[in-house]
């Protein structure tokens, strides 16, 4: 097991009633659950998000914590939050990262793989 290491996972979901496709607006939002699978007790610091959509549109978002929090998780803990993103197409990607510090001072990166938004218009049913 890698002492500094945060496991990731997200369930984004389409908002339909906060969207206005008529207006270029498709609202989304994403639940993300970060977990301490390391060895050392660490604090998330900050987020940087990297938000394209399907014209290949770039928003990026640095700030301090995650909705108002810096959370310290214990090796095992979870944090678990909301948010949304707003994007001019019915499609489109966010990755990113989150800068932490392990009580110990150790300074590591947990890097946030690609994940979809979709509104579901435009799937191939097979």
């Amino acid at each position: 097991m890698a002492k500094y290491q945060f496991r990731v996972e997200v369930q984004p979901q389409h908002l339909p009633d906060q969207s206005d496709p008529a207006a270029g607006i498709w609202t989304f939002a994403y639940e993300i659950t970060i977990t301490n699978t390391g060895e050392v007790a660490a604090q998330l610091i900050s987020r940087h998000w990297i938000i394209s959509d399907a014209n290949g549109e770039q928003e990026e978002v640095k700030g301090l914590g995650v909705v108002g929090h810096q959370p310290l998780l214990q090796p095992g803990q979870s944090f678990q939050y909301s948010s949304g993103a707003r994007l001019r197409t019915p499609t489109g990607t966010m990755h990113g990262s989150y800068f932490c510090v392990a009580e110990d001072g150790e300074r590591f990166e947990v890097e946030i793989a690609p994940f979809l938004l979709d509104d579901g218009s435009h799937r191939v049913l097979h």
